[in-house]
């Protein structure tokens, strides 16, 4: 048994709670609102966003920092990329030396363009880093439906320390060293899925859907090699998986945001209308920085940052793709980005 702690209390961070907990890990669940957290104590349901799912009684529930990360031997980061920071730097007196961080959020601050195992890295040095990302809706894992995602660190005993943690019957994990990778596809994926939303909003049809996850999918890989990845983890779970999961599921809400914005909403009003955090709306704008760093061609990332900061018309955009010069397709071409 080992003692746990969850910061982040939104859908997917109380699946990872209740997913521990029923692994008999002793877990520390943390909400930034104490209403919250109360609220989880007297329910046992996050009744907000994780509505309908029942959570174990061995779970405990704070709103403070400091009884959370107290004696902790895993901590699992579940907050939205753009309260990383600040939180880990709230967390840091708290987390002793060696303590293993998972990240499982899934995005980029958009300040800084860095993937977030870096942004709480460099908060908590004192820790040891890991990330965990794949094909995984919150709605699904707190209803023990069949999951599976990857574990990566570049110290592969923590993967694989991480792996025994967090296995069960419903919930498939498998390791990895490639952090880079892993974690660039959950954050980069949210991207595609947001597009993916915008051809369903205006009618594109099914075709239209299967060129853009699979351009979309070489834009991911091109960017993660110029950064240091593996190409071949964009093939597996934190890459093709999540894409597929993330592009077709009424589940996200990045899709969801973006099938209200091809259908005439603006992108704060689909924002709002979700009422969830969007992190494709915050990941394209990092996206579209750090591929003009590293002079890396994404089109439809491209166009993605025009519709949303540049009120470009979603139809144009779409056109703009279709009328791009000719290309040739092969692997190495999609790596390459020729």
């Amino acid at each position: 048994m080992k003692k746990i702690a969850v910061i982040g209390s939104g859908g997917w961070g109380t699946a990872i709670a209740s997913l521990l907990a029923g692994n008999g890990h002793d877990v520390t669940l943390w909400s930034y609102l104490r209403e919250e957290s109360e609220a989880l104590a007297t329910h046992k349901e996050n009744k907000q966003f994780l509505p309908g799912v029942i959570l174990p009684d061995n779970i405990q529930y704070t709103d403070s920092l400091e009884i959370t990360a107290k004696n902790a031997e895993i901590i699992f980061m579940v907050t939205p990329s753009q309260a990383t920071k600040i939180t880990a730097q709230k967390l840091q007196p708290y987390v002793r030396d060696g303590v293993v961080i998972v990240n499982a959020s899934k995005g980029l601050e958009q300040e800084s363009q860095k993937r977030l195992s870096e942004v709480i890295g460099e908060a908590i040095p004192q820790a040891k880093m890991a990330v965990m990302s794949g094909p995984s809706h919150a709605e699904e894992v707190g209803r023990k439906m069949p999951t599976t995602n990857v574990i990566a660190s570049d110290d592969i005993e923590v993967s694989q320390m991480l792996q025994d943690v967090l296995m069960c019957d419903y919930f498939r994990v498998y390791t990895g060293t490639d952090m880079v990778g892993v974690e660039l596809g959950g954050a980069l994926k949210n991207v595609i899925a947001l597009c993916a939303g915008v051809t369903d909003g205006i009618g594109l049809g099914d075709n239209a859907k299967a060129a853009l996850m699979t351009r979309g999918m070489a834009e991911m890989c091109r960017l993660g090699v110029a950064m240091g990845a593996d190409a071949a983890t964009f093939s597996g779970l934190s890459g093709m998986g999540d894409l597929i999961v993330t592009c077709t599921s009424m589940h996200s809400r990045n899709r969801r945001a973006g099938i209200l914005i091809g259908q005439g909403k603006t992108p704060a009003q689909a924002i709002e209308e979700v009422k969830m955090v969007v992190e494709g709306f915050y990941a394209t704008k990092a996206a579209w920085i750090l591929a003009k760093r590293m002079q890396v061609e994404m089109p439809i990332v491209e166009q993605a940052y025009s519709v949303l900061f540049e009120n470009k018309d979603p139809k144009e955009a779409v056109m703009s793709l279709m009328e791009r010069k000719r290309k040739h397709e092969t692997e190495s071409d999609v790596i390459n980005g020729r």
